[in-house]
């Protein structure tokens, strides 16, 4: 991996025939067990992005950047929204994915998801994304039900020197600026900023959607490391405005600081403790204004215990003081909440016969503001018969905790779109599902590796709206169901400047309302999800530092709202003309000028076809 992290740093194209297979699956992760382990070892299904891939990739944006795993759904819904989930019930509110930017937990308590406008890095700067899909819950806590995200920086001294990035084409435009330099003689830093616009998009009547949008960002970090251990420090603040069709324009805000600190202790033992604040405010006229802080601090410990147990245990405080602006059309009452977290968590892995076969045991105690203190129980076992092939199984219990969407909401009617009112349950209780999993992850040559995972997962007390006093409509927990799927990829080295990757993800998804149950919108606010989507990408290393990238990807039709199957072709051609200073001709959705990816259709935006020229100068 020495030669990827000197590309990454240097701004060299890639070497396909230096980032070897074998080298993909040694690529150390960290999110399935929350200690150092090798890709090829981890019992879960676990797809890494790494920093190249994103590059190449020729994203612009966090959420597009998660196009490339197999395992997530990601939807364009406008200019700046996005519906991203693992595993069904993808929604632009979708609560049961836990997402994190450098270990920084970025979910809303708001109604358990993330706003996809705010999260914003350099792209530049990331090292991998980890993406788990299945439950997280043992190790990360509740909202990890469907799949965990986790977002790894580069260390600062991994981007010395100065980089320069600008870019423009007919949808967007953008640009960034980094500079990294030394800290003495045991640290080094970083520090960056960017800005970028996006063009408003359009129905399907050709009638402006009015959802244009400008942000900027800046941000550092510091990295030392001495006697006493391993320090880091980092923040962001941003800064964006959004058009919309009513009156005054959208505004959004915020900042973060967080600081970790390592040990590698005597006999292999190692501590961590982290602590962050983060701060976010947003504005939509009319609608709802909203002002958070949040305090968040955990610690770990990673120790041998005896020849066959490895153990980490740990535990976490979470703070947040939520402030909502009401207006007569969106409400939530109290407007003000103090909101407290607090968790526990071991987990031992037994080595039942050396490496070849491990067994995995962990919970974790989680108390919530809601519902009290849940319990997030997993056991995983995994058999690795040599060292080109691992079988995994997991048996998970994870829970989505209620959100003040589920307990303060109110909505005002708004006849005819919205006839009663509805009004959060006073005794919504949390989501729960229980998950199968079984998987097999195999390399079997020096080309070619495989990964195939099934996985069957029971869900009860999913989040409905109910019958209530007064005409209103209350939001309860009468509906349960059943998903089960496939989530398979593989690379193939055709040549050894060719790498071919592909994905494929079938889900079959079945909920119900229970008996009794008064919800009269059905199950389609439970989420709209694709049947299946599969997506087929190639990387061309060419003479003379030219490199070449094409990705095609299906997305099978929604189902509720009723949203047509696409097929979508980009394509990325790039030439490093001088060391450091590369040019890249950028392409997306090159198979139609247009096609809707989310939504109703009487309101959703259509995905235009784009084309990007960048420029990256790395000094």
């Amino acid at each position: 991996m020495a030669a990827f992290a000197a590309n990454a740093q240097t701004g060299k194209p890639s070497d396909l025939a230096d980032l070897s297979l074998e080298e993909l699956a040694n690529l150390e992760i960290t999110s399935v067990s929350r200690r150092p382990e090798r890709l090829s070892d981890a019992p879960a299904s676990v797809f890494v992005i790494t920093g190249d891939d994103i590059r190449r990739s020729g994203a612009t944006n966090l959420p597009e950047a998660l196009r490339l795993a197999p395992n997530l759904e990601v939807a364009r819904v406008d200019s700046r929204q996005y519906a991203v989930s693992a595993r069904g019930f993808n929604n632009t509110i979708a609560n049961k994915l836990l997402v994190l930017i450098d270990g920084r937990t970025v979910y809303t308590p708001l109604f358990s998801g993330v706003f996809w406008d705010a999260q914003d890095t350099l792209l530049e700067d990331v090292d991998r994304i980890e993406v788990i899909s299945g439950p997280g819950a043992t190790l990360w806590g509740a909202n990890a039900v469907n799949g965990v995200i986790n977002v790894i920086t580069r260390r600062a001294a991994e981007t010395q020197g100065t980089l320069l990035v600008a870019g423009a084409g007919n949808l967007e435009r953008g640009a960034a600026a980094r500079q990294g330099g030394k800290l003495g003689a045991d640290g080094a830093f970083r520090v960056y900023g960017k800005i970028s616009d996006r063009d408003q998009t359009s129905r399907a009547d050709g009638t402006s959607a009015h959802d244009s949008w400008d942000s900027g960002q800046v941000g550092f970090r510091a990295d030392w490391g001495t006697a006493a251990g391993a320090f880091t420090l980092q923040g962001d603040a941003y800064r964006g405005t959004i058009d919309q069709a009513a009156a005054g324009d959208i505004r959004i805000s915020g900042g973060n600081l967080l600081g970790r600190w390592a040990r590698q202790l005597s006999g292999g033992d190692r501590v961590q403790a982290q602590a962050y604040f983060d701060n976010t405010g947003r504005e939509i006229p009319g609608t709802f204004e909203e002002r958070l802080n949040i305090f968040d601090v955990e610690f770990q410990h990673a120790l041998r215990a005896g020849s066959q147990h490895s153990v980490i245990w740990g535990g976490g405080y979470r703070r947040a003081d939520d402030h909502v602006t009401n207006t007569a059309a969106i409400a939530f009452l109290p407007a003000d909440r103090n909101l407290r977290w607090g968790n526990l968590f071991v987990q031992d892995e037994i080595a039942l016969r050396g490496d070849q076969l491990r067994l995995t045991l962990g919970t974790k105690a989680q108390s919530n503001p809601y519902t009290s203190t849940e319990f997030l129980p997993s056991a995983r076992i995994a058999w690795k018969p040599d060292a080109s092939r691992l079988v995994w199984s997991a048996l998970s219990r994870a829970v989505r905790a209620p959100a003040r969407l589920d307990r303060d909401l109110f909505v005002s009617a708004q006849p005819p779109v919205l006839p009663q009112p509805i009004a959060g349950g006073p005794d919504f209780r949390s989501e729960i599902s229980k998950v199968l999993e079984l998987g097999y992850r195999a390399q079997p040559s020096p080309r070619a590796s495989y990964s195939i995972t099934l996985f069957h997962s029971v869900h009860d007390r999913l989040r409905s709206v109910e019958p209530g006093p007064a005409g209103a409509r209350v939001i309860g927990n009468e509906m349960e169901g059943k998903t089960d799927g496939i989530e398979a990829w593989g690379s193939f080295q055709a040549a050894e400047r060719w790498r071919l990757n592909a994905g494929l993800l079938v889900l079959d998804q079945n909920l119900r309302l229970k008996p009794g149950s008064g919800d009269t919108s059905g199950i389609a606010a439970a989420g709209n999800d694709p049947r299946h989507q599969w997506n087929l990408r190639s990387s061309l290393d060419l003479p003379g530092r030219q490199e070449f990238d094409v990705m095609v990807r299906y997305v099978g039709p929604l189902p509720s709202p009723s949203v047509p199957g696409y097929t979508a072709l980009d394509a990325r051609y790039a030439w490093q003309f001088e060391r450091g200073l590369e040019l890249a001709l950028i392409a997306q959705n090159l198979f139609d000028r247009s096609h809707p990816e989310f939504g109703a259709a009487a309101t959703r935006s259509e995905i235009e076809r784009g084309v990007f020229l960048k420029l990256r100068w790395s000094l």
